[in-house]
């Protein structure tokens, strides 16, 4: 096929959609999407990454680079911790380009599985102290676009529950 050929095909109707298909379904950056959902601030450090999705700190930052690069996420950073051995200072989200694309996806639906998942993985005391740690603000829009209601557990059990 000649170089022609190929930016042909590149232009046509479903490129956007293979091309995003492309991103969204590797399997490192499936997972990482997958785990961003599912944490309670949508925001996670390198190392929490690492733990929830069980990739090495080189492939996670590998696929962090090519869904920034994409528009789809963002690193955000949160100054006061800078510095502080303990504390990450350095986390990643997702853009308002990222939550359209999941919304357009339905990727929002499982918000609450992705929650439910999360919240039930045993993490270290490590890893807790870094979904502890204070974080920056998501931007209004995306931050709006990952909420969803939680389930009220006493109204599903008729309260029956001690």
């Amino acid at each position: 096929m000649s170089e022609t050929d190929t930016g042909a095909a590149d232009a046509g109707p479903f490129a956007e959609q293979q091309r995003l298909f492309k991103l969204l379904s590797q399997d490192t950056r499936h997972l990482i999407i997958q785990e961003l959902l599912g944490h309670p601030a949508h925001l996670m450090s390198l190392a929490e990454l690492e733990y929830m999705t069980g990739k090495s700190q080189a492939a996670i930052k590998d696929q962090l680079e090519t869904l920034i690069d994409a528009g789809f996420l963002a690193r955000y950073t949160y100054e006061p911790s800078e510095g502080k051995r303990d504390l990450p200072s350095q986390f990643y989200g997702f853009t308002e380009r990222g939550v359209e694309v999941l919304h357009d996806y339905k990727y929002l639906r499982g918000l609450p599985v992705a929650r439910a998942l999360y919240e039930n993985t045993r993490k270290t005391e490590k890893i807790e102290r870094h979904e502890s740690a204070p974080r920056p603000e998501l931007p209004d829009a995306v931050a709006e676009a990952l909420e969803f209601d939680e389930p009220d557990l006493d109204a599903v059990d008729g309260g029956t529950n001690p």
